[in-house]
């Protein structure tokens, strides 16, 4: 059930198509949307502790069903039993069923067709790969160690899954040469295409000093009404410069191949 097609439904445009569900026999299919809090990922639930089914234009966490004895729908588990429990989700239409997570959010159009989002947790889909925050973390900080770095995705528009940004509080002193040549570690799926330099991150912090990444995800590649420097990886030049407004509205409207 895979095809690699533009669709462009009203005012709805996406990129992949991936599937089908049917809206008129539900039950037929083994994979639905559920709704989840979009900051957080967590699943959401209604009064009675069941799932939600996700409607047209919602994104949701894909799931399929798991029936025990079905050689098709069954679940037996990963040999790490802690990597089996995040994965299984209960009481998702009737209390005591159980649904595998996919990690993958979707949307679904009003015909039923499936869409690509997002990656749930530490993970982001660019270019067809996972990109691991925390590897690109671990990679950048290892050559700026006293400063603080996130990575997260972030949309943008005329291509498929997320773009990596990085955040990095910065006092000007950022040595981007280094930063260029530090992220030629990474493979090409994985290096941020985007930067923002923040002189600080303490509007952007938990109550346990975590960066949350979901806010900054909103303001994208962004330069105004966003905070810090923004920086492109060109990766023809293989180094960071600065964003200009012109080159802004030409990665905006796909007049430069990322």
């Amino acid at each position: 059930m895979s095809t690699h097609i533009k669709f462009l439904n009203g005012n709805h445009c996406a990129v992949l198509q991936l599937g089908f569900i049917s809206l008129l026999f539900p039950a037929v299919y083994p994979v639905m949307l559920i709704k989840v809090d979009e900051e957080t990922g967590e699943i959401i639930r209604d009064k009675n502790g069941l799932c939600i089914v996700c409607k047209p234009y919602e994104p949701g966490h894909i799931v399929g069903k798991i029936i025990p004895g079905d050689p098709v729908r069954q679940f037996d588990g990963y040999l790490d039993r802690t990597a089996t429990v995040k994965k299984v989700v209960h009481d998702v239409l009737r209390k005591g069923d159980k649904a595998f997570l996919s990690g993958d959010i979707l949307e679904m159009d009003a015909r039923g067709f499936l869409y690509f989002k997002d990656r749930i947790g530490d993970t982001f889909r660019w270019k067809g790969e996972n990109v691991s925050t925390s590897e690109v973390e671990g990679v950048i900080t290892t050559a700026f160690p006293d400063r603080d770095v996130a990575i997260y995705g972030i949309n943008v528009p005329g291509t498929e899954g997320r773009a990596g940004m990085a955040a990095i509080l910065d006092d000007g002193s950022l040595n981007r040469s280094l930063l260029s040549s530090v992220v030629k570690k990474l493979p090409s799926y994985a290096r941020p295409l985007f930067v923002r330099l923040m002189p600080s991150i303490n509007n952007f912090l938990t109550g346990t000093h975590k960066i949350k990444k979901y806010q900054l995800a909103e303001f994208g590649f962004k330069l105004e009404g966003s905070p810090g420097t923004v920086l492109f990886y060109d990766q023809s030049k293989d180094l960071y410069k600065e964003l200009t407004t012109q080159l802004y509205f030409d990665i905006l409207h796909g007049k430069i191949r990322l």
